[in-house]
């Protein structure tokens, strides 16, 4: 049975209002802030304040292609407060800051078996919510966090870790399942292609490494934000031709690895290009089906990997945690890359700048 979030059924203790403020999306590019009731929480299940939720590429194509159906409340990259605990909840309390994973597989099925998490029919299942089908629900003040996602996906914050910093916790796991899927060597290079706030971390994670990372990016903006994390190797690909530069670093054979962190077919050739033969080229960014041009005697002939990552990995769900929480005092500061803070009445304007990004818009995140 589930009880309203500021019912005698739900432990204790803060003041909890009935209505919240959300960002709706109703259809393709229409999202309006709306008033809409408190999600209600049930057994194993708690309700967070958010504080902070960043705006995710996949946020923007499901509002932009209508992939999925009206009314939804999205955003997932988030961190709050929990106000609220449903009966039989164990290891939270009122009071604690979290993140939470809004997936989290199944571990039992065949693709669980094979590490392909993101492939797991439980996994697909969302499990965050702010009402209307799940969809994450972190463009909104409060969000419902299911039984499941608690016992294995809500992430506790230590204190002095800002909640900034926190929410990047999801997006961060992600880009560390591409790089160690990847399996790079202290000896090779790396180029990632694009060096917005993921391609950045992308960068970093490789540089971490050991490999020499070689980053690409129209803007100078973005190179700067970049150097921040010591990556400094930079080519202008409004300038220079980032195949002949990826060669020159690598003694003529081309990158090791090349990432594509931007969601441009296009640069599907390019990547392979600049790939050494027996060299590994990653999508990371190509979210969207359709259809590219490749060279098959790349593959074949040349022996170049083609290959591709997608979402978060259970497995190494403490390994990316640890990386963003003790990252705010050794030099891993992921506040950084935030360039915009948006409240949640400004969400619209927000979305619509994430969806056209200038040269100085990097995260952009939205704060209740």
């Amino acid at each position: 049975m589930k009880t309203q979030a500021g019912s005698s059924a739900v432990m204790d203790a803060v003041k909890i209002p009935t209505t919240m403020r959300a960002a709706v999306y109703h259809a393709v590019n229409e999202v309006r802030v709306e008033t809409v009731p408190v999600p209600e929480i049930g057994q194993g299940e708690v309700l967070v304040r958010i504080h902070t939720c960043g705006i995710c590429g996949t946020d923007l194509k499901k509002i932009h292609t209508g992939s999925h159906s009206a009314p939804r409340i999205f955003g997932h990259e988030m961190a709050g407060t929990i106000v609220a605990v449903g009966e039989a909840v164990q290891g939270f309390a009122v009071g604690d800051r979290v993140m939470a994973f809004h997936h989290i597989p199944c571990g039992k099925c065949y693709y669980c078996r094979k590490k392909t998490f993101a492939q797991c029919e439980i996994y697909k299942k969302v499990g965050c919510t702010a009402g209307y089908e799940p969809a994450g629900g972190g463009f909104a003040e409060y969000i419902r966090v299911m039984d499941w996602i608690v016992r294995g996906g809500l992430v506790k914050i230590p204190d002095g870790v800002p909640l900034e910093q926190a929410s990047f916790i999801e997006p961060v796991n992600t880009c560390l399942k591409g790089i160690q899927l990847l399996g790079l060597q202290p000896d090779e290079t790396v180029l990632v292609i694009g060096q917005g706030p993921i391609g950045i971390l992308l960068a970093a994670l490789a540089k971490k490494a050991g490999a020499k990372v070689l980053t690409s990016d129209f803007y100078a903006e973005r190179h700067h934000v970049a150097a921040k994390f010591g990556l400094e190797h930079p080519i202008d690909a409004a300038r220079e031709d980032v195949v002949a530069a990826a060669r020159a670093a690598s003694e003529g054979r081309g990158a090791d690895a090349v990432i594509l962190a931007v969601g441009v077919d296009a640069l599907i050739r390019t990547a392979m290009e600049a790939a050494r033969p027996g060299g590994r080229v990653m999508l990371f960014a190509q979210t969207q089906r359709g259809e590219a041009s490749i060279d098959p005697a790349a593959v074949c002939m040349d022996e170049k990997t083609l290959l591709g990552s997608y979402s978060a990995s259970v497995e190494m769900q403490g390994e990316g945690a640890a990386l963003v929480l003790e990252g705010h005092r050794n030099g891993f500061d992921l506040t950084q890359l935030i360039s915009h803070r948006f409240t949640l009445e400004q969400a619209v304007e927000a979305i619509e700048l994430a969806s056209h990004p200038k040269a100085d818009s990097m995260k952009i995140v939205i704060q209740p």
